[in-house]
């Protein structure tokens, strides 16, 4: 995308991150926003800005892991954390209830989305008491793959149709943006 964040590209004349916020708001006590280097550049959202307490870039386990640790820290009484990419334009507006409704229907603790066939792992509910768990994965194994973490534990799946909008789809590409943009005006309420 030639650099800066996904999360500012407009999609239908607001930002991914705007959108992101506005789904998972209403759904979620609070909301924190992991991101390395300088957490300033999301000062205008007035949110916590966290950066990946594991060293070297760990991937979206490190994320996974910095929101944990803050959640234990500020909220004590937490028992979940849902987790989204910040490139998801079109995320549904019960997420999070379906996310945990697929834990209890499964007897699992962990859940991720699925639309149509494909899996969304980084779109996922994590509880709280799985933390030290998996800062021994990260730090003392070097895992760094959500899923093959996740399969340790059993995950469920929570699944939504991937048409007309597919609620996961990403923006990785201009040319993401640009079906985004015509995804919008398609479907004004997707």
């Amino acid at each position: 995308m030639g650099g800066g964040d996904k999360a500012r590209i407009k999609i239908g004349g607001r930002t991914i991150l705007d959108r992101v916020l506005a789904a998972l708001g209403p759904q979620c006590r609070g909301i924190v926003i992991n991101a390395n280097g300088d957490p300033a550049r999301f000062a205008d959202a007035g949110l916590p800005v966290l950066a990946d307490s594991v060293p070297d870039f760990a991937g979206p386990l490190a994320g996974v892991l910095a929101g944990l640790d803050w959640a234990v820290a500020h909220a004590p009484d937490c028992k979940w954390l849902a987790s989204v990419p910040g490139d998801c334009p079109f995320l549904p507006k019960d997420l999070v209830t379906r996310l945990h409704d697929a834990c209890a229907a499964s007897g699992k603790l962990l859940a991720c989305a699925r639309s149509g066939e494909w899996r969304h792992p980084v779109v996922a509910l994590w509880p709280t008491a799985l933390r030290e768990n998996l800062r021994r994965a990260l730090v003392s194994e070097g895992l760094h793959k959500i899923e093959i973490w996740t399969a340790r534990h059993g995950i469920a799946i929570a699944d939504w149709p991937n048409a007309p909008v597919d609620p996961f789809f990403n923006v990785n590409t201009p040319e993401d943006a640009a079906r985004a943009e015509a995804l919008v005006a398609q479907y004004p309420d997707a």
